[in-house]
């Protein structure tokens, strides 16, 4: 006689009991989701749990070319997906194959195809997993989670300073009043802030706000709210009482398990990231660095996603020279794609030699920040890379773009007291970086320096920032708020305690 399926039986419960938690991962295929999101694989992997990433076949092979499974021991599974039903090209499985603004939308509304694979995935798991984290634009992930009685957690890549802006904003119809303001310029303040924040229209809180995504927010803010908490790449000390907002507004567990990135503590844990390899090896960077003054450089990086024009790019190459300063600057291969570009970099590069490194494509970036020759960094304010800043002491000058990236300038600046406007004011596409007035040089040479050497301003941004470098390391440190954090995580999402009290498997 065979036993119901939908009844736990005894072999299940026993196996359930002994094998390890098992989390399964969905992060957005978008390079700055994807690094946090397997730096978190990494970390329940550490600590005895088993951890599978779930993403597109391009992003998949990109990581097991890169070794992290074998490194992680993390499993990696890749699920089909035809971006060309979306009139998308085969390869646009990863945000940085988006190549214009057209695309962003067909890109996420493709994504939602995942789900028929997703859930074939899951149910011929035995037993089922643990618990789902997904990127909190994955919403398609929810009803797979609870048609299978799964718990699922989402991740939001953002600061809790930031998610709690939005979800604030929301609330109260923060989006609606701006949007009906006459005067672009306006400020809102966001209402239950425990610090003061002001928004205008380009800058209001929110992902998904362009037109024609509402339905795609609507969706992102309905899972959100049937989750049974969140994963935030933050620790308790950077922003404690957003942490306790965010909670209370959220009304589900907020789990503050990083800064991740310190986790990585090799060079092959720090290469292994990126996904690609650097357009220069990091040991000729560590080289280069080693012969450099302690915090006598200054960092130039914008992220994997925004490209700058020509016109930008000769400013900030300017900008550099006139600074004075040591530099490392990465140059996207994208904003190489004109000759006049290549040509006049190639003349920077050689007026610059010994004092300057250009390092085209991608920069192992937690290396470079990590060094002791590494004093400052140009930042357009992501997330990832403001955290990695901060975990590593090293201050920054805000140049931010879209997004939550001026958010994330406020709090670097206005309220941790580690950052230096550049001064821009109003959002670019992200593909796009046209801006109508462009940061001309003798800004970008004037906030560098500023940064650099700019005396007692200058020296109490380099102190509050190796202080929360500082509060970062013991966070993630054993018996360190993060740390105990994720140990509790793990204990909450055990088999044993799920399986019978929720009867599932």
């Amino acid at each position: 006689m065979s036993v119901p399926t939908m009844a736990p039986t005894q072999q299940a419960l026993a196996a359930a009991a002994t094998a390890k938690p098992h989390f399964v991962l969905v992060p957005l295929p978008a390079h700055g989701h994807l690094i946090p999101m397997v730096d978190l694989a990494r970390l329940l992997a550490s600590r005895g749990a088993r951890a599978s990433l779930v993403t597109t076949p391009l992003n998949a092979r990109r990581l097991r070319d890169g070794g992290v499974d074998k490194q992680l021991l993390l499993e990696i599974v890749d699920l089909a997906f035809s971006p060309a039903d979306y009139g998308l090209p085969p390869d646009c499985q990863n945000a940085d194959k988006i190549a214009d603004n057209a695309q962003i939308l067909p890109f996420f509304l493709a994504l939602h195809k995942l789900a028929p694979p997703f859930e074939a995935y899951l149910r011929a798991l035995v037993p089922r997993p643990s618990c789902i984290i997904a990127d909190w634009f994955n919403s398609w992930t929810a009803g797979v989670a609870s048609s299978l009685g799964i718990p699922r957690l989402f991740f939001h890549g953002p600061s809790c300073f930031f998610s709690l802006c939005d979800l604030n904003a929301a609330a109260h119809g923060l989006h609606e009043r701006v949007a009906a303001a006459a005067d672009d310029r306006e400020t809102h303040v966001v209402p239950g802030m425990p610090v003061s924040v002001k928004v205008s229209k380009g800058r209001v809180p929110g992902f998904l706000t362009s037109p024609g995504c509402k339905e795609l927010r609507e969706e992102a803010m309905a899972a959100m709210r049937v989750s049974d908490g969140v994963v935030v790449n933050t620790f308790l000390d950077l922003e404690d009482k957003c942490v306790a907002a965010y909670e209370a507004a959220l009304g589900k567990p907020v789990w503050t398990l990083g800064p991740f990135c310190l986790h990585n503590r090799g060079t092959e844990d720090t290469a292994s990231r990126g996904g690609d390899k650097p357009g220069v090896s990091e040991s000729a960077i560590t080289a280069w660095l080693d012969e450099q003054a302690p915090d006598s450089v200054v960092y130039v990086s914008f992220g994997s996603v925004a490209r700058k024009l020509p016109r930008q790019l000769f400013e900030i190459g300017h900008g550099l020279e006139g600074s004075g300063k040591p530099f490392v600057w990465v140059v996207k291969e994208s904003e190489l794609a004109s000759p006049e570009a290549r040509v006049w970099l190639e003349a920077l590069e050689a007026r610059t030699a010994g004092r300057g490194l250009v390092v085209r494509g991608w920069a192992p970036q937690l290396a470079v920040l990590s060094h002791r020759a590494v004093g400052g960094f140009v930042t357009h304010c992501g997330w990832n890379s403001l955290l990695e800043s901060i975990a590593h002491g090293v201050p920054v000058v805000t140049w931010p773009h879209f997004a939550d990236q001026f958010l994330n300038e406020q709090l670097a600046v206005d309220v941790l007291g580690v950052g230096l406007r550049i001064g821009v004011t109003a959002p670019v596409m992200i593909l796009d970086d046209d801006a109508p007035v462009p940061v001309l040089r003798e800004g970008i040479a004037r906030a560098v320096s500023l940064l650099m050497d700019g005396g007692e301003e200058a020296e109490e941004r380099r102190r509050k920032a190796k202080a929360y470098g500082a509060k970062a390391r013991r966070a993630m440190e054993k018996g360190g708020d993060s740390y105990e954090k994720l140990r509790q995580l793990i204990a909450t999402f055990t088999y044993g305690t799920q399986a019978i009290n929720m009867g599932t498997l």
